[in-house]
């Protein structure tokens, strides 16, 4: 299960519909092994696609190198769908790097960046498998 705050929630929403029609992207790190999405850092998204999503090479090495610095990992790797439902495709399968992380996806197929609910869901895929789990908003991180 994921537990987020409601700001963090509130601002990868945000996110996405700012960036619609083109994929968003980004990084929410916590302390090593808490499982507590922290620190959200936006990304640009280096394709520029709205249907495909990849981190700024440069900008991902900086950032690791501050977790590191931290003791941080992502908690949370999250990027938008601005035309399909948010459930992972088989290239965001295929990226799934971190075991540990909630892959989290935001559809803004029925709004785009205007007014309405998103579909905001959250999934562990580990060695291909796929597993969605429960999103539960707080107003602050226990």
């Amino acid at each position: 299960m994921l537990t987020i705050d409601q700001a963090t929630y509130d601002a990868i929403v945000r996110h996405a519909k700012r960036d619609h029609p083109d994929e968003a992207c980004g990084i929410v790190a916590g302390p090593e092994g808490s499982d507590r999405p922290e620190r959200l850092v936006e990304m640009v998204n280096a394709a520029g696609s709205p249907t495909f999503y990849e981190f700024d090479s440069t900008e991902l090495l900086e950032l690791y190198k501050q977790m590191w610095d931290n003791d941080e990992e992502p908690v949370v790797i999250y990027h938008s769908h601005t035309a399909t439902e948010a459930y992972p495709s088989r290239t965001d399968i295929g990226l799934a790097s971190e075991p540990g992380a909630h892959y989290v996806l935001v559809s803004t197929r029925e709004h785009g960046n205007n007014e309405g609910p998103v579909e905001f869901r959250s999934y562990r895929i580990v060695d291909g498998a796929v597993t969605e789990e429960e999103v539960t908003v707080v107003a602050a991180l226990p």
